[in-house]
């Protein structure tokens, strides 16, 4: 069987993009058993609910629903269990470092495939306000119209 190239993605959370304000993001690797992978090979996981946190010099991811797979019999896997993070070191140190400061959390922005083994996406992130939500969507409206009126005035223009 030849040996898988590229990315697939299997799950992101696009929420998390509004909820958070992303501060610098990591790749690590997951400790998963065959049912979970052969699961998300399927294309089913959902990161929404999903966090990651450090205990005892190692990362977890928390709250990461992959369901079960369904030609698995007695040794399928729990849907929502804790699963390791596999990083080196010295990231684990810059997380744990980031989060101690307050205010910042790690959250899983993708999990996906990369040359068949499965990866998540974590982010160190900032949870927003109410009003910083409204302002950023406000942003991203305006530079949307001003993109428009720019369009319209070029084929005007020609």
């Amino acid at each position: 069987m030849p040996k898988e190239r590229g990315e697939k993605v299997v799950a992101t959370n696009r929420r998390a993009r509004h909820e958070y304000a992303i501060e610098k993001t990591y790749e690590a690797g997951l400790v998963l058993t065959g049912t979970e992978v052969k699961s998300l090979r399927e294309g089913r996981a959902n990161l929404s609910d999903g966090y990651a946190y450090i205990d005892g010099g190692q990362a977890y991811l928390d709250a990461v629903h992959i369901p079960e797979y369904a030609q698995g019999h007695w040794t399928n896997h729990a849907s929502k269990r804790t699963r390791k993070l596999l990083l080196h070191k010295e990231e684990i140190i810059k997380l744990s470092h980031a989060v101690s400061a307050g205010g910042y959390t790690l959250i899983p922005l993708k999990l996906y495939f990369s040359d068949g083994r499965a990866k998540v996406e974590i982010a160190v992130a900032k949870g927003m306000r109410e009003f910083e939500k409204r302002q950023t969507i406000r942003e991203r409206e305006d530079k949307r119209e001003a993109e428009r009126a720019m369009r319209a005035r070029n084929r005007l223009g020609d």
